[in-house]
């Protein structure tokens, strides 16, 4: 329960008790595409909102059990969960080849009976499984790839592989190579959403984050420091990531094994971080192949917060 503290007065004793603000309890994955979302994040909510870092499958499910209040999650559980709002203009996006999540294929696409989903794939398992269906009228048998097989421990027609496994290309020999995003981009003309932060809507309760937006001295010029809703600090976080996208591949690129002018050209190039009208186009159909082909719950609404 929220604690309780009293009025001081000069003039009368403290009678009526106000209810200290309750935290807003924000999730958010570390992976490196998220990483330009929540640079200086937890500075920026010090005080106002608990931040976590999880898996995307434990923020899903714990945003749609109440576990959490906000979450950056992957856009295919958006359509999946309930009472649920995209609350910022920061995403993950590609607008064009995104480098990280690949198909492959050992036999022609239209002849694809399984396929192999790398774990922790969700939204990109089923961008896949739409382009088969759509392009190609196949509807492959689905087994998963664990992370710490390789492509040759499976004997798939196919398999999907995402992060830096995608990144950097396997030693086998594959007959096709799609890029999920550079394919999508074609046949739709429209960028592809992979996670955006989507809150609960919850009935007399706002999202808002009291108090003075900092993320330091060395950023507060950049801020208005003013009283502000959660989403306006979730893009603040953004932009602030946005200019930092040469430090922060400079530090990952090692943790990772990658090489600084890979890291720096995916973090720059392949991915886009604003959720603008082109990419609400893009996710609203996304969602609605998704649903035709059953992989989506039907009549799902897209609200949000921002326009």
């Amino acid at each position: 329960m929220p604690a309780t503290l009293p009025i001081e007065s000069n003039s009368t004793p403290a009678s009526a008790p106000t209810v200290a603000p309750q935290r807003v309890a924000v999730g958010a994955v570390s992976y490196l595409n998220s990483k330009p979302l929540i640079e200086g994040l937890d500075e920026l909510l010090e005080g106002h909102a608990t931040l976590r870092l999880d898996y995307p499958s434990r923020l899903a499910d714990d945003l749609a059990s109440g576990a959490l209040d906000v979450a950056l999650i992957p856009s295919i559980e958006y359509f999946r969960g309930q009472n649920y709002e995209i609350i910022s203009d920061a995403c993950v996006a590609a607008h064009g080849p995104v480098l990280s999540v690949k198909l492959y294929s050992r036999v022609p696409w239209g002849e694809v009976k399984s396929l192999a989903l790398d774990e922790g794939s969700r939204t990109s398992a089923t961008l896949a499984r739409i382009l088969l269906a759509e392009r190609h009228g196949v509807f492959p048998k689905l087994e998963p790839l664990p992370l710490d097989h390789r492509t040759q421990d499976s004997s798939a027609d196919a398999i999907l592989l995402i992060g830096d496994r995608a990144i950097s290309p396997p030693h086998e020999k594959f007959l096709g190579t799609w890029d999920l995003g550079e394919e999508w981009l074609e046949w739709t003309g429209l960028p592809f959403v992979f996670a955006m932060w989507v809150g609960r809507r919850v009935e007399g309760r706002g999202l808002m984050v009291d108090g003075q937006n900092s993320l330091g001295k060395s950023s507060s010029s950049t801020l208005n420091p003013q009283p502000s809703t959660i989403d306006h600090l979730l893009s603040a976080a953004r932009d602030l990531g946005v200019a930092r996208l040469d430090d922060i591949a400079r530090r990952e690129a090692p943790l990772l094994g990658l090489s600084l002018p890979t890291t720096v050209s995916y973090l720059s190039e392949n991915l886009q971080y604003h959720l603008g009208p082109a990419e609400r186009n893009g996710l609203k159909l996304f969602y609605e192949l998704a649903a035709g082909l059953g992989l989506a719950p039907a009549d799902v609404e897209l609200r949000f917060r921002q326009g």
